[in-house]
């Protein structure tokens, strides 16, 4: 049977998200361990199955692909340690360190969100990325109207800039995306989709259609390196 998780791992996180201590989650640690870790590793390694039929370079060992439950709490206000959900990011082969595009989910208590796109890019690769779109935004738009992806996915604001980035023609027809400092898709379905068998197509079904765009991300972070004297375009 497919991998899926119980009502006591959805039970687990809705505990966490009222007693985020550390007394707390260590007494229940085996419970973690159990119903949500061992599970999502499991998840995981059935995701990069499939994903050799149509992304296979993001195919990534299952303990690289998921993240800690510890928060980083050294530079943050928020000094709970742990944090409400479970999330998992395969980074293209060869990126894995950058912020290149991959696919992405998570689980907490209230929701399951599945996206996939480029989320942190660093100045090189966000201006590497404006001068593509320069020359082939048409292919980007064709990609982005995809009608099953349409169906399944919608498009993340991109956190805008109010004004075209430096460097870039204010007139030209693709500013919109060009302005953009994040590209993708994402949906959110309820937390209780975890439960069910059918959880991997679920997830799967959304990666394989957003497949196409991610490739076009990658695309220009993996055809050359951009020179460091490339300092425009970036706020």
């Amino acid at each position: 049977m497919p991998t899926h998780f119980s009502p006591e791992a959805l039970q687990f996180l809705r505990g966490l998200a009222r007693n985020n201590r550390r007394d707390w989650f260590d007494a229940r640690k085996p419970i973690y361990e159990r119903e949500l870790k061992a599970p999502m590793l499991a998840l995981i390694e059935e995701i990069n199955g499939e994903f050799v039929d149509f992304a296979p370079e993001h195919i990534r060992p299952a303990q690289k692909c998921m993240f800690r439950i510890y928060r980083d709490t050294r530079f943050s206000p928020d000094k709970t340690p742990y944090k409400k959900h479970i999330s998992a990011w395969w980074a293209r082969q060869g990126l894995e360190k950058k912020s290149g595009g991959g696919f992405y989910f998570h689980l907490s208590a209230k929701e399951l969100i599945v996206a996939a796109g480029v989320y942190m890019p660093e100045r090189e690769q966000l201006l590497a990325i404006r001068n593509y779109l320069l020359e082939h935004h048409e292919e980007f738009r064709r990609l982005q109207k995809d009608r099953k992806l349409q169906r399944l996915m919608e498009e993340f604001d991109g956190l805008r800039l109010t004004r075209p980035p430096k460097g870039f023609p204010k007139d030209h027809p693709a500013m919109d995306l060009i302005a953009c400092r994040q590209w993708g898709v994402s949906t959110t379905l309820p937390a209780e989709t975890a439960l069910q068998p059918a959880l991997r197509k679920e997830i799967v079904t959304r990666f394989r259609a957003a497949a196409p765009l991610i490739e076009f991300l990658n695309r220009p972070l993996t055809m050359r390196a951009v020179k460091p004297t490339d300092v425009l375009g970036y706020f």
